[in-house]
């Protein structure tokens, strides 16, 4: 019990890094500020009879979590290699807790960034959409394609959209692991993060076999909502596949991050 109330304090440390910058309170604002906005300003043109609540709390949820997404990474990437960059790596080596306590500490510290965003998110575009535009079930065109309620529909897409944000956020935590520069982590996993699209689109034309097994084929899971078979036509999938290719590539990207960390000499 005195281990794990330890290891809380040092998650708690961890934290308190995060939530004491003030970079990390704009990007809060711009997340929860951003469908606010956006539902004044449909509401001011159009009136609220324009769209339902359940449409507007999609497309506003597309573009927070999406900004959400990219906020984390940047947090992820330079979660360790930040401590290189500012010089204070030695610091908290000194201190009696093992390489691998810290590592886990910066890790689920900046997943629990991630899951507070999200769930500021979907309360703030919930709550908003709710007061402007009516808590009526209008039926919604991407839950009736799916088969499930408004809100069923929501939470599936927000419990997809997390699941992509923990892969996403290992692969910039292993480069935050990897580099002593947090500008070359943060650059290179934003770079990634962008250019995910574009491979995607490249490689869903292939006829090969073995692009089903590529990361960015897999990420987008809240295709599987509508679409049992996968979002490529010439390559079926199912959810249960794409599931476990990411959690190969989520056990590979942690054992990089742990090996590299655990025996990088700081010396320099």
């Amino acid at each position: 019990m005195r281990r794990l109330a330890n290891f809380l304090k040092l998650v708690q440390n961890e934290n308190m890094k995060i939530y004491k910058r003030i970079r990390t309170w704009i990007m809060l604002g711009i997340v929860v500020g951003a469908p606010i906005l956006i539902s004044l300003g449909v509401l001011m043109t159009n009136g609220s009879n324009a769209s339902s609540s359940w449409s507007m709390m999609s497309v506003e949820s597309l573009i927070s979590l999406s900004l959400s997404t990219i906020f984390t990474v940047v947090v992820a990437s330079e979660t360790v290699a930040g401590e290189f960059t500012w010089g204070t790596i030695k610091l908290l080596l000194i201190r009696p807790w093992s390489r691998s306590a810290i590592l886990l500490s910066k890790y689920l510290s900046t997943m629990l960034f991630g899951l507070i965003f999200f769930i500021a998110t979907y309360i703030v575009t919930l709550l908003i959409n709710m007061a402007i535009f009516g808590s009526s079930d209008k039926t919604d065109i991407l839950a009736t394609i799916s088969g499930m309620s408004n809100m069923e529909y929501m939470l599936n897409y927000y419990l997809y959209r997390f699941i992509s944000l923990i892969i996403i956020v290992t692969f910039s935590f292993m480069l935050s692991s990897a580099f002593r520069s947090s500008g070359l982590a943060i650059g290179l996993a934003i770079s990634i993060l962008f250019a995910g699209s574009i491979v995607t689109g490249l490689l869903s034309m292939s006829d090969k076999k073995w692009v089903e097994y590529i990361l960015f084929m897999h990420l987008d899971l809240t295709a599987y909502i509508n679409q049992p078979a996968g979002p490529f036509n010439n390559h079926p999938m199912s959810l249960g596949f794409s599931l476990a290719v990411l959690a190969g590539y989520f056990i590979l990207f942690n054992l990089v991050s742990w090996t590299v960390f655990r025996k990088r000499d700081v010396a320099a």
